[in-house]
């Protein structure tokens, strides 16, 4: 590690980012830090920004400028960026201390969950997405409804679908379990119940008919050419279906996948989980909500799935 106050900051960047790699965050984890952190020492001056540049004043000025237009969530995650990034250069004893107690950070509104609207909006997105709708150009109703069940009875992100081997998916029948890699290098095991199991099942199957036999170790979700699905393609998929289905109105701006996973979540409160087992399903590493983090067993977890009643609608698909 390099110190003295003449050092070009996005040097001290590169550092950081090589250090938080052995985390093993996502990729998108590692570009949203670069991007905040490169987009605050480019409003900080045109030429190139030492060490020395970075005080107080000059972080408020460009912070200020950065908050210009954008929202609070936004403006929040930049200072948690540099907060993270000045933590570690006081680690490595680059800086005595971190200024960024000097930087207001926004108050975020309170959390609130974006499930789709509407009693019945889950059952009627599944069954209009079961039927094969040759105005497409290569209907593949199997993939879809894979990728909403995952999302509507196994509560998963978007960047873990996206993360999903064709192995995963493991256990004995009636156990059946799926293992994620989930946010912040946190892994989970979620159970499935034989309706979600079944339907994942008959979407491999037409996989192969399409492609051949794949590797356990190959992408779970694939688009029409047999390629990986990434992420814009995945939000393409959801949006596309949710247009089949009529309920582009439903769903609550802003939200799309994330709206499955809070449909998911809010189900299972509906139905009788508590906050502990709510937080372990999602991969929580905490909920504010909650009255604190209890352990739950394997059983008690699969219980909670088996009493959201989406997976009810899967059995007549």
């Amino acid at each position: 590690m390099q110190d003295g106050r003449d050092v070009a900051v996005l040097e001290l960047v590169d550092e950081f980012l090589a250090a938080r790699a052995t985390r093993k965050p996502s990729v998108h984890t590692l570009q949203a830090y670069r991007r905040d952190l490169v987009l605050i020492v480019e409003l900080i001056g045109p030429e190139t920004v030492t060490l020395g540049d970075l005080s107080p004043r000059s972080l408020r000025g460009a912070f200020a400028r950065f908050a210009a237009g954008r929202a609070p969530a936004s403006v929040s995650r930049a200072w948690s960026s540099w907060n993270a990034f000045f933590t570690f250069l006081v680690a490595e004893q680059v800086l005595p201390g971190n200024p960024m107690s000097a930087i207001d950070k926004p108050r975020m509104p309170a959390y609130s969950p974006k499930p789709l609207r509407g009693e019945d909006t889950p059952e009627r997105l599944l069954s209009a997405v079961s039927q094969r709708d040759e105005r497409q150009r290569d209907p593949w109703p199997e993939r879809d409804l894979a990728v909403l069940a995952l999302a509507l009875c196994a509560g998963l992100r978007l960047s873990e679908m996206l993360a999903l081997r064709s192995g995963d998916v493991l256990g004995r029948p009636g156990e059946r379990r799926v293992e994620v890699a989930g946010k912040g290098g946190r892994p989970r095991t979620v159970p499935i119940e034989p309706e979600l199991d079944a339907l994942i099942e008959r979407y491999q199957d037409s996989r192969r008919v399409r492609f051949g036999r794949c590797d356990p170790r190959d992408a779970l979700l694939v688009d029409r050419a047999g390629v990986p699905l990434k992420r814009g393609g995945l939000q393409y998929l959801v949006e596309s279906c949710y247009r089949r289905a009529g309920i582009t109105d439903r769903v609550p701006r802003g939200a799309q996948l994330h709206a499955l996973r809070h449909t998911f979540a809010t189900r299972l409160a509906e139905d009788g989980a508590n906050a502990s087992e709510i937080m372990r399903l999602l991969g929580h590493a905490s909920l504010t909500t909650s009255q604190g983090y209890i352990e739950v067993t394997a059983e008690q977890q699969r219980a909670a799935v088996r009493a959201n009643r989406t997976n009810r609608a899967l059995r007549g698909l």
